[in-house]
């Protein structure tokens, strides 16, 4: 099934963007609890109000080793991409995530608000992705890491850009040096809008 435009009419009038994103982040887990290896554990986090940046996000753990953050899986909201300081607060956080070893994923399905921040957070660390094209796009899901590899901090990156009216990609999501799963953001996505009787 394609990616719908959920901050329009029509389909803003029978869920509101917030509702998809409030249920996504869990169905990604219950997706991540069928394939994720045995001492990992993965959690929702939602958070909005007046008071605080919306955040829209799936953390994974290493629950053998103290449930070390070993991944983070981002849904970007309007409010990340409508302010300076509110994308400040966003890039900030992934810089830092990368930065401790923690796999970032991605995932920018924001209609209504053109800023692509996944391209401005690895333009924050000293990196950049061309497979995205110039200029980049508004829509897209990629997912990065730093790895140390014969001695030397490396950045790897995936990227897909993403149109209305197309399937969602199915990213890496990397767990450690040498293990990933397959993050089906297709699936993941459309069980989503099944559950909230968006066809």
């Amino acid at each position: 099934m394609p990616l719908r435009d959920h901050f329009r009419p029509p389909l803003d009038n029978i869920a509101s963007w917030s509702e998809l994103y409030g249920q996504w982040p869990a169905v990604i887990v219950q997706q991540l609890r069928k394939i994720l290896p045995p001492g990992y554990v993965a959690g929702p986090q939602v958070h909005s109000g007046p008071q605080i940046e919306d955040e829209y996000e799936v953390r994974i753990h290493d629950a053998t080793r103290g449930r070390r953050l070993v991944a983070a899986i981002e849904i970007i909201s309007p409010a990340n991409k409508d302010r300076p300081e509110h994308r400040n607060v966003f890039l900030g956080k992934c810089a830092a995530l990368l930065q401790n070893g923690v796999a970032v994923s991605i995932v920018d399905v924001v209609t209504v608000r053109q800023f692509n921040l996944y391209v401005t957070m690895l333009e924050l660390i000293g990196h950049s992705d061309p497979t995205l094209g110039n200029p980049p796009p508004d829509l897209y899901a990629a997912s990065c890491r730093c790895v140390r590899r014969e001695e030397r901090n490396l950045l790897e990156t995936w990227s897909r850009r993403l149109e209305i009216g197309d399937a969602l990609p199915t990213l890496p999501l990397w767990l450690g040096a040498d293990r990933s799963v397959p993050l089906d953001l297709e699936q993941s996505y459309e069980q989503a809008c099944r559950d909230l009787w968006i066809s």
